[in-house]
This record gives structure tokens, C-alpha cells and sequence, in this order.
């Protein structure tokens, strides 16, 4: 996992960007043309990678599964058997909270929108996500506590092995479709979600999607989104790395 991890940190942007900005200074002198090009290309990635009206438009290509409405939720009682919420990382020991780990923000909205669900339409709740970085306790478990603390939902079941979206669903299906719980509606965000529902239906369920944490809308940023910020740079290393992860699954699995 260790190198795996940094595997991926350094050849996923902007990792990658940063090395191309060393690479230009390597080169500054033995190839300089090599070394201008190296520089134009990794400080143009960064500059656009923080731009918000970059990461506005290439949310809405990867957003394409639309929100449910409000008046939709109750319903789900007759579309789905179970509501899947999938894990987002942690916190490490938050001296706020008594160095207890916490779930990231990420995780509370995926888990907000999830205890919304299951209090309107009655659904269990399966809150999916292993070991993060090897130790204890899982993201399944820190959301279950979460739930049930600051939302007063009790969740059924506890998904604690999965580290990658593939997982999330493999470990599920091994889980509720054995209780024939075959119909579900899966919870993450929205850029997240075409690779969701692609995971989950591979795993044999029938998805209802219901994405939240849109991207791709307007969020009123000064000047337009052309200014850059660096929530943004974040932002659009998620997406690439959703962008990376849709091709992926599609040829390995």
C-alpha cells in the first residue's frame, strides 16, 4: 500500500507537474529547449488545475447523473432494498475530539445526505470503507458511529475490507445480496458516481444513484473562476484521478 500510494501521488498531477518543473531545472543548462518545455508544461498544468472555472467545466463532463429531488426520497422505499454510503478517508485524532479519528468532510456529506435518505424513505443503511492506511478503526465503522451520534440513524450493516470503489461494491454484493438485497441506492459525490453506479452494477446490484457534492455548478467565485485558488488545485486533482480511475476499471476489470 506505501508504495502504491506514493506510486500514484507522484505520476498523478500535480505530482507529475512538480516533477517536470525539477526536470526543467535539471535540464536548464545540457537541454535547454527540453528544460523550456518541461517548465511551460508543468507550470501551465498548475495554473490550470487552480483555476475554478477549469475544475466548473470538467465537473460537468464526469457530473452526468442528475440529483434526486427532494420529493423523490420517500419513494425510494419502493426502488431499493438498502442505501449504500461509500467512505471518503479519515481524519487522523483530532484533538477537538479527543484525538478520536474522524470521518473527512467529504465522508459527513456523503453521510448527511445518506441519514436524509434513510429517515425519508425508512431504508437500511450500509456504510462501506476499510482500513485507512492500514490501521484501525475502518471508515465504515467511523461513519456508523458518526450516523448514529450526529444523525440519530442506526446503520445494519458494516463494510470494513474495501479500499478501492471496486471493493466498495464487491464487498457490498458479498454482503447484501446474499439477503437479497439486490436494489440499491448508492451514495457518494457526484463526479464519483459514474464509476459508482459501473462498479456496482458489475457486483449484480440494480443502482439507484443518488449523487450530492456537485462540482460542476455555478459557486459564484470572483472574477469568473479565473482566479486561482488553491481549494481548486485539490479539486482538480480529484477529478483527474476520477478521469484516470472511469478508464482504468474499464480496462483491468
Amino acid at each position: 500500500m506505501p508504495f502504491r500510494y506514493f506510486l500514484k501521488q507522484l505520476l498523478m498531477p500535480p505530482g507529475v507537474l512538480f516533477l517536470l518543473l525539477l526536470a526543467a531545472w535539471w535540464l536548464r543548462n545540457s537541454w535547454p529547449r527540453t528544460a523550456r518545455l518541461c517548465f511551460a508544461t508543468g507550470l501551465g498544468g498548475l495554473l490550470l488545475m487552480s483555476l475554478p472555472v477549469v475544475v466548473e467545466q470538467s465537473a460537468r463532463a464526469l457530473e452526468s447523473v442528475p440529483a434526486l429531488q427532494m420529493d423523490q426520497w420517500a419513494a425510494l422505499a419502493g426502488q431499493a432494498d438498502a442505501i449504500v454510503v461509500l467512505g471518503a478517508g479519515r481524519e487522523r485524532g483530532d484533538p477537538a475530539w479527543g484525538a478520536v479519528d474522524q470521518p473527512t468532510g467529504t465522508a459527513l456529506e456523503r453521510m448527511r445526505y445518506a441519514a436524509q435518505l434513510a429517515k425519508a424513505s425508512g431504508l437500511p443503511l450500509l456504510t462501506s470503507g476499510g482500513l485507512h492506511y492500514g490501521s484501525p478503526p475502518s471508515e465504515a465503522r467511523l461513519m456508523a458511529d458518526s450516523l448514529r451520534r450526529d444523525f440519530g440513524v442506526e446503520v445494519r450493516w458494516l463494510e470494513e475490507q474495501s479500499h478501492t470503489t471496486w471493493e466498495n461494491a464487491t464487498f457490498s454484493a458479498a454482503m447484501l445480496l446474499p439477503e437479497g438485497k439486490k436494489r440499491v441506492v448508492v451514495v457518494t459525490q457526484a463526479w464519483h458516481m459514474p464509476r459508482s453506479v459501473w462498479s456496482f452494477e458489475q457486483a449484480g446490484f440494480s443502482v439507484v444513484p443518488a449523487p450530492v457534492g456537485f462540482l460542476g455548478k455555478d459557486h459564484g467565485r470572483p472574477f469568473g473562476g479565473w482566479m486561482p485558488e488553491n481549494k481548486a488545485l485539490w479539486q482538480s486533482g480529484q477529478l483527474l484521478n476520477e478521469i484516470t480511475g472511469l478508464v482504468g476499471y474499464r480496462l483491468f476489470y
